[in-house]
């Protein structure tokens, strides 16, 4: 509850946004000097005030330019700037600063608590900046256009590991490259060949045959090649992380869309013998030949389907699209000529089926498909060619200068325990020579060095049984260069992007006021019983009952009952709780009653009733009987704490903060340049 509760403060501040960016240049200077022949002669610097101070809080110069900003950025900036709303904006800003400034006063920015939240903001909100826009923009679009395409195709793999050895790699290279020639030059058949020698395992079944599918179906680096590839086209060896792959693209067509069908399942078990095919077959004819003589859809599927998932929503299965669904049914499904129409029986490796078309669509637009695709990007390989595009861009910007012989010194003391991911740190401990520098814009050079590469490696190291030492160490060095230099771009985020910077300030801020305003109103408010008290004591006039009756409602099936009733309880020889049992002897709905003290509005029935002692004429309600009986008229009277808790707290949460925020007014000074503040609302 908390973490939801801080989630919804943060997005009230940043859309409020009463919080400070970083200062700008305030003043600037010119100067001009003579030619190298001639004495230097330098005019007196002139200051510029191009962006002058609007107002100080506790000693904290605050600009025209940074109020300005988070003036505009919110409620404000589509509106017109007047001097009521910019006032009335100021206020706020200024109460947000003074409860920041408190905050830092008590050291609650420098909290280990504090440190640790607002790390973890800044991983999540550093993010965006680690990737290549471009690169992400552009895996979208390609992806969109990959699913507007379905290609047929068929492949031979050879299985290599990822971590496997250069050796291991090249010999499994070389031997599909030999594939290829035999096919290409030597005029081999390409699914005999992967009936033979593909380590597929379906392909002794289907030669290779992979059917029809679209973008997003494939790792990529297949999907990037068999898209890239002409009808009839062999590849060159492919490599994914299952291995070598050489692709023969068969065809391509325009997308055949999505599409949503309900079927009934004679199931087929997992063996099926003989017996249970011929079971299966009869069921499904005898279901089709029931919807031939008109009977209802839904009734054949409850009668005769299978597949207890479906049943109850009428044989309904999720949208599908190429090739989601085995290639029987889905062929089937995409030859139904209109919404409504049904299949004949069609057999697949899960049972007989008749399809229902229930509907179809085309590929989606881009925007509309969008969404879907970051989620489904985010989870694919392709996510990370944006970082990997940026990696090369920091590279580049920072000087990447790298040392490789002492990369091969460091990785070569590698043993069997880093395999075991027992690798002992101190077995490097004679190891700090450099193994790559980065440059900034200033001339900067920073070095990390084989020691830095140890202590990832001991940090990072896992069981990984029979994987080569040495690949396990080149492995982990590239994993570590791309961390370190994403760590360097990230560190220097503030400087690079005011936006950042801007946004991590008011992270900053917006943590500071949520713990401290808990702290002195909100859970202050809940845990201060007497404090509580004591308000309401002073405020009761402010939480008043208007008039009210105390009543009871009885409900009667029919005149008769009520009838009886008001006439026995004019008598008065029985209680009302007595004559109700009478009544509902031959039936317990004959009288129903309830009781409670109502307000005006409460209760449209007690409302009709004239609210005097006694019970009130007979009311109708929904062809019952309805009699109202007034037992007490209760005067305006103040409400109890426990009736109006959640509203008293409430004002009282409202009260903690005003004389909070007026004791920091006092507390710490502010100071308003007026004639500054005028023109915002005189541009």
């Amino acid at each position: 509850k908390l973490y939801q509760m801080k989630k919804l403060f943060f997005s009230t501040c940043l859309v409020l946004a009463v919080m400070a960016g970083y200062g700008q240049t305030k003043t600037s200077a010119t100067a001009t000097k003579s030619n190298s022949k001639a004495p230097a002669v330098t005019t007196p610097a002139v200051p510029v005030i191009t962006d002058p101070v609007m107002l100080s809080i506790a000693g904290e110069d605050i600009t025209r330019s940074e109020f300005e900003r988070v003036f505009r950025k919110n409620n404000y900036k589509d509106s017109a700037t007047d001097e009521r709303s910019v006032r009335e904006y100021l206020d706020l800003y200024i109460n947000y600063k003074l409860k920041v400034k408190e905050a830092e006063a008590e050291k609650m920015d420098t909290s280990a608590k504090f440190v640790n939240e607002l790390a973890g903001y800044r991983k999540q909100l550093a993010q965006p900046y680690l990737t290549d826009k471009d690169v992400s923009e552009n895996l979208l679009r390609e992806a969109y256009d990959r699913l507007k395409k379905d290609v047929h195709a068929s492949h031979i793999l050879l299985q290599v590991k990822q971590d496997a050895l250069p050796k291991d790699t090249l010999l499994a290279y070389n031997r599909i490259l030999k594939m290829r020639d035999f096919i290409v030059k030597g005029g081999g058949d390409f699914n005999k060949v992967a009936r033979d020698s593909s380590e597929d395992p379906s392909a002794k079944d289907n030669g290779g045959d992979l059917g029809f599918f679209t973008g997003m179906q494939m790792v990529y680096p297949f999907e990037t090649a068999v898209f890239g590839l002409k009808d009839g086209q062999i590849s060159m060896p492919v490599r994914t992380r299952f291995g070598y792959h050489l692709i023969k693209k068969i065809e391509e067509r325009a997308a055949q869309g999505e599409m949503h069908v309900a079927h009934i399942m004679a199931k087929l078990p997992k063996e099926p013998n003989d017996s249970a095919s011929e079971s299966a077959k009869a069921r499904i004819n005898e279901a089709y030949g029931k919807l031939k003589a008109g009977m209802p859809w839904d009734s054949v599927v409850a009668a005769y389907s299978d597949d207890k998932a479906s049943v109850k929503r009428g044989g309904e299965l999720s949208w599908f699209g190429t090739g989601r669904m085995v290639p029987e049914f889905e062929k089937a499904s995409f030859g139904l000529s209109k919404d409504g129409d049904y299949s004949p029986p069609i057999k697949t490796s899960y049972g007989w089926h008749i399809i229902k078309r229930l509907e179809k669509r085309s590929v989606p637009s881009f925007d509309e498909k969008k969404g879907e695709l970051k989620q489904a990007i985010s989870r694919d390989s392709r996510s990370e060619m944006g970082k990997i595009s940026m990696v090369n861009k920091i590279k580049s910007q920072y000087k990447f200068a790298e040392i490789l012989k002492n990369k091969s010194s460091i990785i070569n003391i590698l043993d069997t325990n880093v395999t075991n991911g027992e690798w002992d740190l101190n077995k490097a401990e004679k190891f700090n020579a450099p193994l790559f520098t980065l440059t900034d814009s200033l001339g900067k050079l920073t070095t990390y060095t084989q020691q830095d590469f140890a202590k990832y490696i001991s940090t990072h190291q896992s069981k990984r049984p029979g994987v080569n030492p040495i690949v396990i160490g080149n492995q982990l060095y590239d994993s570590w260069i791309t961390e370190s230099l994403l760590n360097y771009e990230e560190a220097r985020l503030d400087i690079r992007y005011a936006d950042f910077r801007n946004l991590m300030k008011e992270y900053r801020d917006g943590i500071l006021l949520f713990d401290l305003t808990d702290d002195k109103v909100w859970s202050k408010a809940v845990k201060d019983t007497v404090g509580l008290k004591e308000f309401h004591d002073k405020n009761k006039k402010n939480y008043m009952w208007g008039d009210r009756v105390d009543a009871t409602v009885y409900t009667f099936s029919s005149a008769e009952h009520a009838a009886n009733f008001r006439k026995q309880m004019k008598k008065g020889k029985k209680s009302a709780t007595d004559i109700m049992n009478e009544i509902n002897k031959t039936n317990p709905a004959n009288v129903t009653m309830r009781n409670g003290k109502f307000s005006k509005g409460d209760n449209a029935i007690v409302d009709k009733a004239t609210w005097v002692k006694g019970l009130s004429a007979d009311i109708a309600d929904e062809g019952k009987v309805v009699i109202v009986s007034i037992n007490e008229v209760l005067p305006a009277q103040p409400k109890q704490l426990d009736e109006a808790k959640g509203l008293i707290t409430a004002d009282y949460q409202n009260y903690l903060e005003k004389t909070w925020i007026s004791e920091l007014r006092g507390k710490y000074p502010v100071k308003i340049n007026e004639e500054v503040l005028k023109t915002i609302w005189k541009k």
